[in-house]
């Protein structure tokens, strides 16, 4: 090494350790007044801030459909790019209610959402399909312009994923605060006068995501004028449950409604129709249920398939284990409907996987349809359903059974069947006749998530005798529908062995599943109507494959609830002659030692309730109106009079069971372990009710249309005035004692026609099929001659008889007195 080069390596090694000298130095003296040096803040763009500073190690993750992000009441939704524009169903329910609110589970909204990005933000949009044209007409076009989905929320975008595949916002503020569609229905706020939400008492208790939904729970708290409970608090507070389901990418093949095929179905206005106007369209719900592609030439050669996804129905955990096996065998009692159809296997019911073997499954999950069961005191058990509205396939279904629907089941089967049946008598039943009561329910209640409605219209297919024989139950139960109100069989009598008392899949409910569900190959949905109409017309005019609307009134007298047989006097004649032999035997049957008599109570109660029943039956029938769904192509009327005799046997009827007063029922020996006071009253009021139903303005409306237009083959309106009152005032004429009771009843008619005359002046009765105005039609001029009948007669009458008779029949021509001149 030269000198030079040696001297060169000295001076640099001086350098470098004067200077780390001299750093060492410096830092001593500064130290207390330089900050120390940290990474620079990442700058937000237009707003927008990095993910990893609004989604932070604070938050916890809940992977699903979308990622929910949640820090303390904060949730942030990560909407993946691939799930903007596409649509979601948002289903809102009452999750658990204040007293006196509807029931847990009720759902109150259902909505389509959709997903969008605008610039600095994400819309939620409410997408409409009810009024729809196909995209390649030009009145799409139309259709569009006039239906611009309103944005429902929207939210500043707080970040881009690490990848920029998707979007975060902050979600909380749609549940949170009062958004309506999502929150307590208009009608009960309305009904409650709630006023306001109160942020205080209001909170989203969590959000759940689930691969292909989302549930949020959240409790609201409103200001209330007129509550239903609590009122000194003024206010009602609820959980709400919204559910956010992805709809399909590609919607199911529609299938067409008809009317005369019972189904939940929904509808669209379609102005790319080739009618000249707007027509609605209706389609089917139902579940998605295809022929797998390597057994479509068994399927036509006759053979049954398995689908290739079947319907499976999960029990509850939290249902009492002992009847499991029987709410199961009710979901699987289903399969031999889907044979029907062409399926073997279609529909199973399982028991879900234990918190071991599957620590993350969830009945909120929408992949899993569950029987949840709730430990409620309401007596009920009701299955709804959640579909696309594009297609109407049903995504999924919870059936929600209270823990009290065996109540409901006891004291049914007890009244209806303890004559003749030793299983049905007692507070509590054997597990087995239990289980199967619930067994049938549960089948009902499954039918209703398969896309069913009641079918009311069933159980008078059969003739009231039939309902006696063994042979004709065993073979067709006792009604051809499970969806009908049939329960129980009432009118079997203690001779007849060997019969059966209740209802099972039947022939219809077979013929209406294959009829939704049997698929029709290669054809569109406008295609199948020609298949689907001639299956209709191969069965057209059989009772047995009639289907009867549920009525909000009665008109139609062959489609009631609870009632079974084709002649409701018939029937009804024979349900109290049971009653009349349970009624002695009702103390013996319902008491336990060193317990009271609220079992004896409850049962007397509901005696004397299936008696009202009967006769709600019977009176169905007076200006009744029989509803039989046809199309243009078949013959007869749609609607047809109930025939002039049915109506006067009816009236008859009443007259002798009812309205001469029912004095079989009044049991002394009852009322002095029971209650206080309340017989006389309870007879009163049982009797008015159907007294004022018989003479309701909408009946008599129908009855003076029948007479018009069908002459002396209708019941007119004066013989049913007539036939009442020879019924009602019959000791007017054969001198007899009027009693307690019957002086109510003669009160209660004159009462009634006071109505009729003074204050159904604008009053209109509305029945589901017309309308009536009382001032304008012949009701009042019938009502005054009755009152002056009445009158006459009584004054007639007044002068003979006991004081109390006297008194009575001179109050009762003072009081027609103040009704025909209430000055």
């Amino acid at each position: 090494m030269t000198k030079k080069i040696f001297s060169r390596l000295l001076l640099v090694a001086f350098v470098f350790g004067y200077s780390a000298n001299a750093e060492a130095q410096f830092w001593k003296k500064k130290k207390k007044e330089e900050p120390k040096k940290v990474a620079p803040k990442p700058k937000s763009k237009d707003g927008i801030e990095p993910y990893s500073k609004v989604v932070t190690k604070e938050h916890t993750t809940d992977e699903g459909l979308f990622k929910v992000h949640q820090k303390a009441d904060t949730y942030l939704f990560e909407i993946p790019d691939s799930l903007l524009k596409r649509e979601m169903l948002m289903v809102t329910r009452i999750a658990k209610t204040a007293s006196g609110i509807g029931f847990g589970g009720g759902k109150t909204n259902t909505q389509v959402l959709r997903w969008e990005k605008k610039n600095k933000q994400i819309l939620l949009r409410i997408v409409s399909h009810d009024v729809v044209a196909d995209t390649i007409l030009p009145v799409h076009e139309a259709v569009v312009n006039s239906n611009l989905e309103p944005i429902l929320f929207s939210f500043p975008i707080k970040a881009f994923s690490k990848d920029s595949t998707a979007t975060v916002i902050d979600a909380t503020e749609l549940f949170s605060s009062d958004v309506k569609p999502l929150g307590f229905p208009d009608f009960y706020r309305k009904a409650y006068q709630a006023t306001r939400m109160d942020k205080d008492r209001s909170y989203i208790d969590r959000v759940s995501s689930y691969p292909e939904n989302i549930e949020i729970r959240h409790v609201k708290t409103y200001f209330a004028n007129k509550p239903p409970s609590n009122s000194a608090l003024g206010s009602i507070t609820l959980e709400m449950s919204n559910s956010m389901v992805l709809l399909p990418k590609v919607p199911m093949k529609r299938r067409y409604f008809d009317e005369r095929v019972g189904w939940f179905a929904r509808g669209q206005t379609d102005y790319g129709l080739v009618d000249q106007r707007s027509k609605t369209v209706r389609y089917l719900d139902r579940w998605r249920l295809e022929v797998k592609d390597e057994d479509v030439e068994k399927f036509n050669r006759g053979e049954l398939v398995e689908p290739k996804k079947q319907i499976v129905y999960y029990v509850d955990r939290a249902t009492p284990k002992e009847w499991v096996p029987f709410i199961k065998q009710g979901i699987n009692d289903w399969q031999v409907a889907f044979e029907a159809a062409g399926f073997k296997n279609a529909i199973i019911a399982k028991d879900p996987p234990s918190k071991e073997e599957d620590p993350d499954w969830s009945p909120e999950d929408v992949r899993y349809s569950v029987v949840r069961y709730l430990a409620s005191p309401i007596p009920n058990a009701n299955g709804p359903h959640v579909s696309d509205p594009r297609s109407g396939e049903i995504l999924e279904s919870d059936i929600n059974w209270y823990h009290n629907v065996m109540t409901l089941l006891h004291n049914w089967f007890f009244i209806q069947t303890a004559a003749i049946n030793e299983d049905a008598r007692g507070n509590n039943f054997k597990t087995e006749v239990m289980g199967r009561l619930i067994q049938f329910v549960s089948s009902h209640e499954v039918g209703h998530t398969l896309g069913l409605p009641h079918n009311m219209g069933s159980s008078v297919a059969y003739p009231v005798d039939s309902l006696r024989s063994s042979k004709f139950t065993d073979k067709y139960g006792t009604a051809p529908s499970i969806m009908d109100y049939a329960r129980f069989n009432y009118i079997a009598q203690p001779e007849d062995k060997g019969v059966a008392l209740m209802p099972n899949i039947g022939v219809y409910d077979k013929y209406s599943i294959a009829w939704g569900y049997r698929p029709i190959l290669n054809k569109t949905a406008k295609e199948e109507k020609a298949t689907l109409d001639a299956w209709i017309m191969k069965h057209a005019g059989d009772p047995m494959y009639r289907f009867g609307r549920q009525q909000r009134g009665v008109i139609d007298p062959s489609s009631q609830t609870e009632d079974l047989g084709d002649n409701a006097m018939k029937a009804s004649m024979y349900g109290i002659k049971n009653l009349k032999r349970i009624l002695p035997n009702l103390e013996k049957w319902t008491s336990e030692k060193g317990q009271n008599y609220d079992e004896l109570s409850t049962m007397y109660d509901q005696l004397l309730g299936q008696f009202n029943r009967y006769m709600g039956h019977v009176a169905g029938n007076i200006g009744g109106i029989y509803e039989y769904y046809k199309t243009s192509d078949q013959e007869g009327n749609v609607y047809t009079h109930v025939a002039k005799d049915h109506q006067k046997e009816a009236v008859k009827f009443l007259n002798e069971q009812l309205f001469e007063t029912p004095t079989w029922m009044l049991d002394k020996s009852i009322f002095g372990k029971t209650e206080f006071t309340g017989a006389i009253e309870r007879i009163r009021s049982m009797q008015t009710r159907i007294l004022n139903s018989a003479l309701s303005v909408d009946r008599m409306g129908r009855m003076i249309e029948n007479e018009t237009l069908n002459g002396n083959d209708a019941y007119s309106v004066i013989s049913l005035f007539s036939d009442l009152r020879q019924g009602v005032w019959s000791e007017l004429y054969n001198g007899k004692s009027i009693d307690t009771y019957r002086r109510n009843l003669q009160k209660a008619h004159v009462e009634r026609l006071g109505f009729l005359l003074n204050d159904a002046d604008d009053a209109r009765g509305r029945g589901e099929l017309g309308s009536v105005s009382a001032n304008q039609s012949d009701i009042k001029s019938i009502a005054r001659g009755e009152l002056k009948r009445i009158q006459r007669d009584a004054k007639n009458a007044s002068n003979s008889g006991n004081t109390l008779r006297r008194y009575h029949l001179q109050d009762v021509v003072d009081r027609i007195d103040m009704i025909l001149d209430p000055k």
